[in-house]
Formats: C-alpha cells, structure tokens, sequence
C-alpha cells in the first residue's frame, strides 16, 4: 500500500493506566519513593542547600603577629635576649610566618684569612696547585688565596680570604629556644564574599581592651580568640614541639569558612585545622642573619648565626550560602523527576521480567482502531455476475 512504511509516523500514542495487583513491584515502587525523598530531603536540601546560590570564591586578608621572649647562650657572644624582632621573619607577617627555634651561632668572624671548612669538597687540596688564587669556593666561604693549608690534623684544605672563622656546622641535642613553644601567634583574618556583598573577621568584635590580652583560642571555651599556642598547634598537627623544633619543619594552618547567610550573621565562624607539610625545614638554605659591630680598635666583626624553626602556611577557605528561587526550582524540578524514574523503573520490571509479563504487556498496550463507515453494503443474496 502506497506510503505505507511513512504511516507509522502519523499514529498518536497516549498513557493508558492499568492497576496491577503485584505486591512485589507495589513495595519495590514504594521503596523507590522514599529513596527519591530521603534523597531529595535529606541530601539535596539539608547536606547541600541545593534551594541556596553560594559563593565559593571569597576574598580572604591574613595579619599574623608572634608575641614572645626567650633567652638563649650564644657561644662566643654570651647570653642573648630574643623577642618578636629576632625569631620572626618577617617580624609582622602575612600568610607565612618563620618562628625560629635553634640556631648555630658563630661568634667572632672578621674578614680574613683562614682554612675553608673540611665539610666543603671543592675545599679539599693536597697542595697549592688544587687552590687557584682567586678562585671562588663553590659551596663554601670565601675565596682561595692559593695556599694549601692544614686545618686540623686530619685535614688540608685551601686557605680563603672570608669572614673568619669559618662557619661552625655543630648543631646542639636540643633546641635553644625551647621557650619558644609558649609564644604566641595571633591570626586576624577577613573574608568577603563579593556575591552577596558580606564580610567577616575571625576576631571577637568587642569592646574589651583586655580581651586579646589574656585569652587563648580554645574550640569549646574561646572560639572567637584569634591567638594560638604554638605548642598547641604542633600537637594538634600529630607532632611534638621538641621534636619539631630542633631541625624544624613546615606546619599548614587551614581556616574554612562554612557561611549560611539565611540565619543570623554571628554564627559564620571559621574552622581551624592544622597539618604537618615537612621536616627539617631548614631557614638557612635562603638565608643568614648576621649582626655586625666594631671593637677599641675599629675593626669590624659579625656574628653569624644559621636558622632553624617551624615555618607557618596559612591557607583560607570557604563559601557561603542564600536562598535564591533559581537553585530551589532546580533542585526540586529534579526530584521530581526522580519520581518519574522511579515508575519507568517498575514499568520495565513489570513489563520484561515478571512471570506474567506477557499479560501485562496485552493489558497496557492496546490499539484502538475506529470502524470504515464508509465501506459500500453487501448483499448476501446477491450472486456476481
């Protein structure tokens, strides 16, 4: 029949309803409704506000300042005091903060001859040929004179013209500035969420002048105190100050912001967390501190000393959150949606894996097909001629 493959296409389907008495698939429908609703309850909107529009890309500020004082034996130089401007690099930080906890000192140096260190291999000669006058020590002090000298009875090296002595490398058992785990580190730290035009601070907004004198940050007593122990925070990093201190290392501090900006704006507040990133961070690969100064006879002298302590990493994090009908109608758009699948699901149960599926398939599906009324009448009396 002419256009007969194309008269498919006209045809029109509709739903057609037909109650099945299968308690199996009834209970397997309902179990998949109530994990279509626990799921858009319980996760879309109480665990990720999906009816919120978040702004995960706040604008953070970091001011961090150490509070303390120790003293410590400089060999060679005598007893030292230690404040905020001596184990603090930079004294008043940013994000990254130094705290030194050791130190190897060398007292005394001034600029002149002297046998480079043993510990130097491009130090090492057997005579003067292996010291090139004018030659720089690749890795050392200072640079050779031409002379092949004995620096103890074990050991020649080339004779330099530096800052001498060389530097002592002797590194003591315990740290010298054990003090140093009761500073203090206080942390101010300002986000502002630019989507929603909304910022905080992590420091408590009061009118205590004494406040930020006397507490310390506790995350039951005082939450909204900004200033952390330092033996606090290596602990709460799996690590043991003394342990940490003596060669040093590299702690994280981490502050999230979590912010649901449809309750009350005093109940934003970060959350601190605290990792270890590295042992042995050793300050002094980049850097030396010297102080220098002049004797009866003008001439100058330094004493240099070679750093070690815990470097501070703070990094901030957050989002916040608000209502907004957008987010809300798409999220329970797709639970709806949910719902939908959970019959197509049972339809396919029904209708291609129960025993009965053939029944159920003849039941759903039927054709409905409208009698030609225009066919011409037959008479049954009537014999072709």
């Amino acid at each position: 029949m002419a256009g007969g493959p194309c008269r498919g296409l006209l045809h029109y389907k509709t739903a057609k309803f037909a109650l099945t008495r299968n308690w199996r698939v009834g209970l397997l429908h309902r179990l998949l409704q109530l994990g279509v609703l626990g799921y858009l309850l319980g996760w879309v909107l109480l665990v990720r506000k999906g009816y919120q529009d978040t702004d995960r890309a706040p604008r953070s500020a970091v001011v961090t300042k150490l509070k303390g004082a120790a003293a410590a034996e400089v060999r060679g130089a005598g007893r030292r005091l230690w404040d905020a401007a001596d184990y603090a690099r930079p004294p008043q930080g940013g994000n990254v903060l130094f705290l030194v906890t050791n130190f190897i000192a060398t007292a005394g140096q001034a600029q002149g001859t002297c046998p480079e260190s043993p510990s130097v291999p491009a130090g090492m000669c057997t005579e003067d040929a292996d010291c090139p006058m004018g030659e720089p020590v690749v890795h050392g002090n200072g640079i050779k004179t031409g002379k092949c000298v004995m620096f103890n009875t074990t050991h020649s090296t080339c004779e330099i013209y530096g800052w001498c002595p060389v530097e002592n490398s002797t590194l003591s058992r315990k740290p010298l500035l054990a003090e140093a785990e009761n500073f203090t580190l206080f942390i101010r730290n300002t986000v502002h969420f630019t989507k929603f035009n909304f910022s905080r601070c992590n420091a408590l907004q009061t009118n205590d002048p004494y406040y930020f004198k006397s507490c310390t940050y506790d995350p039951s007593l005082s939450p909204s105190c900004p200033i952390f122990r330092v033996r606090d925070m290596v602990e709460a990093a799996g690590e043991t100050f003394g342990d940490l201190a003596l060669l040093g290392g590299s702690i994280g501090v981490h502050i999230e912001w979590d912010c649901d900006l449809d309750r009350p704006a005093a109940q934003c507040q970060p959350q601190y967390s605290f990792s270890l990133q590295d042992r042995r961070y050793n300050f002094s690969v980049s850097h030396r501190t010297a102080s220098y100064y002049w004797d009866s006879q003008r001439l100058l002298y330094r004493t240099l000393l070679k750093l070690y302590g815990i470097r501070f990493d703070i990094s901030v994090h957050g989002q916040a959150g608000k209502f907004s009908i957008i987010p809300a109608a798409v999220s329970f758009g797709t639970g709806i949606a949910f719902f939908g699948a959970a019959t197509v699901v049972c339809d396919l149960v029904l209708l291609y894996l129960d025993a009965k599926a053939d029944f159920y398939w003849k039941e759903k599906f039927e054709e409905a097909a409208v009698e030609e009324r225009d066919r011409p009448a037959q008479c049954p009396n009537c014999r072709k001629t």
